[in-house]
C-alpha cells in the first residue's frame, strides 16, 4: 500500500457501496472509523476474509502465527519525532513534532493459523444528549418558518434545531452537528438543511458525516443521504483535506455519544 491514503477514495467506498460501514465497524470496532474503513477495503481488494486483526505479537500471545509471505494491512498510527530549533532568544530548544504514520502492522485472522479464536461482531451504541452534553452543543426550538426545512445551526453559537416533523430526525441531528464542528470559524451564516440541493461544499461535508453515521448506527435515511452526496459530487469533488475534516467529525460525534468512551 503507498504511503498515504487516499481520503477521498475511502469517502467514494463508504458513499457508493451500502453496507460498508456498518461491516467495517462490526469486524474492527477497537480502531478509529477511518482505519476501520482502511482495514476493510484493503480486505475486500486483496480478497482476504473480513475479519479481526491484531499485530504479530497480539496473535501470538493468542496462540496464533502469522502464515509465511503475508503482507500486512495497514492503518494510521499516532508517531512522533524530535527535531532542534531556536526560541526567541536564540537558545536552542527541542521540539517534538507529532503525526500520523501508516504502518503495516496488522493481520487478518485469515492470516494466520493455530489455536481457535472467535470474535463476535460489535453493534454500535450511540446516545444524542450524551454526545450534545460532551460537544458543548444545544438545541433550541425550531424557528423557521419553511415547512422544507429540516433543520439548521448557527455554528458559531453552538446551537442546532430540528424541525419536530423532520422526515429522518437522527440524519439531520448529525448534519447539523457536523455544521458546527466544522463551519463554525468560516462566518457566522445559519445553516438550514432543506429539500433542495445547494450548491456549497460545507452542505455535503455535513451530508457526508451524517451519511456515515446513520450508515454506521444503521438509523434511517441511508439511501436519501447516499443520493444527496452522489447528486453533488457529479459535478465536482471533495478534496483531500476536506475528506479528512469529514473523517475527522465523524470520530468525534461517534466518541462524544457513547458512554463506554467516557470512562
Amino acid at each position: 500500500m503507498k504511503n498515504q491514503v487516499q481520503w477521498s477514495a475511502l469517502l467514494n467506498e463508504a458513499v457508493t457501496k451500502p453496507g460498508v460501514i456498518s461491516s467495517a465497524y462490526s469486524r474492527f470496532y477497537n480502531f478509529s472509523i477511518g482505519n476501520q474503513l482502511l482495514a476493510f477495503t484493503q480486505c475486500a481488494a486483496r480478497n482476504i476474509d473480513v475479519g479481526p486483526i491484531a499485530t504479530l505479537k497480539a496473535w501470538n500471545k493468542l496462540g496464533r502465527r502469522v502464515q509465511k509471505n503475508q503482507k500486512g494491512i495497514s492503518l494510521y498510527i499516532p508517531s512522533q519525532f524530535k527535531v532542534k530549533e531556536k526560541d526567541t532568544s536564540g537558545k536552542e530548544v527541542e521540539k517534538v513534532i507529532k503525526y500520523f504514520a501508516l504502518k503495516p502492522n496488522w493481520f487478518a485472522l485469515s492470516q494466520t493459523e493455530g489455536d481457535d479464536f472467535v470474535q463476535e461482531p460489535k453493534s454500535p451504541e450511540w446516545n444524542a444528549e450524551l454526545a450534545l452534553q460532551n460537544l458543548g452543543i444545544s438545541v433550541e426550538k425550531f424557528k423557521l418558518a419553511d415547512g422544507n426545512c429540516q433543520g439548521y445551526a448557527r455554528p458559531r453559537d453552538k446551537v442546532i434545531a430540528l424541525n419536530p416533523v423532520a422526515e429522518y430526525p437522527h440524519k439531520t441531528r448529525f448534519h447539523e452537528i457536523a455544521h458546527v464542528l466544522l463551519h463554525s470559524k468560516d462566518d457566522n451564516s445559519v445553516f438550514a438543511d432543506g429539500d433542495t440541493l445547494p450548491v456549497d461544499i460545507k452542505e455535503v461535508e455535513a451530508e457526508s458525516v451524517a451519511y456515515i453515521l446513520v450508515s454506521l448506527l444503521g438509523l434511517p435515511g441511508q439511501e436519501e443521504s447516499r443520493g444527496y452526496i452522489q447528486h453533488w459530487l457529479g459535478n465536482s469533488q471533495v478534496s483531500e483535506k476536506q475528506c479528512q475534516r469529514i473523517f475527522g467529525a465523524v470520530e468525534k460525534i461517534f466518541k462524544a455519544g457513547q458512554k463506554e468512551a467516557q470512562q
